[in-house]
């Protein structure tokens, strides 16, 4: 059950969890694993390039002759074992994309939603009455304190995206000088995210919007 608290932090009641993330998350761990990291994989621009030997400007006439001198034999300064030389096996340019299907992706979300929920770290914000004007008054919402804000849990403020100019802006405003807490939407939360924060923090409309649309076990 998740802690329903009020505009001043206090909880008011309890919520029950939705059939949609009441059910086991046993098994699941495989699909969320892949969710993040295709999340964090495919935003890399994989540009990183070094130059291998016959890439490297100069080194085409031979810095000695082979015998006769005492030293090893050498045929190019290019050589990967001089200085300013070629990379042996250095990298190139690639992509980093991960590809993983819907289906897969909602089972990832729905399962990380659904243990998050079981382990109680998701509480819902009543959102009536909530002043959204001072970064004091969101630390003390959500830790007790401004002072408590500094050490608490890392915590994720989702707001349903249709709350964007009521909730979302003033919540971005507020929250964004706080340290550990971060603010998003229900269309840009990701799989990452659910895992990565100590504790979420949905909002009415939030809760209700992720329940309707992981209502359905995936087909």
């Amino acid at each position: 059950m998740a802690q329903v608290i009020d505009a001043q932090g206090k909880p008011v009641r309890e919520q029950e969890t939705p059939a949609a993330f009441a059910g086991p998350v046993e098994g699941r761990a495989n699909a969320i694993y892949r969710a993040v990291f295709r999340e964090l994989a495919n935003p890399r621009a994989g540009t990183a390039s070094t130059k291998k030997r016959d890439e490297v400007r100069g080194g085409g006439k031979k810095p000695w002759r082979q015998k006769g001198t005492g030293r090893a034999r050498q045929g190019s300064i290019r050589s990967p074992q001089w200085a300013h030389g070629g990379v042996v096996f250095g990298p190139q340019p690639r992509s980093y994309v991960s590809s993983l299907n819907k289906k897969e992706r909602r089972v990832a979300m729905r399962a990380a939603l659904a243990d998050k929920f079981q382990s109680g770290g998701v509480t819902v914000l009543a959102t009536e009455q909530l002043d959204l004007t001072k970064t004091k008054a969101l630390a003390t919402l959500l830790f007790g304190s401004a002072k408590a804000a500094k050490s608490g849990p890392k915590t994720l403020v989702v707001f349903a995206t249709e709350e964007l100019e009521a909730v979302g802006t003033p919540l971005r405003r507020t929250g964004r000088n706080l340290e550990r807490v971060n603010v998003t939407h229900t269309g840009e939360l990701d799989v990452k995210d659910v895992v990565g924060y100590g504790r979420l923090v949905l909002t009415t409309a939030a809760h209700d919007a992720l329940a309707a649309k992981y209502a359905q076990e995936p087909k």
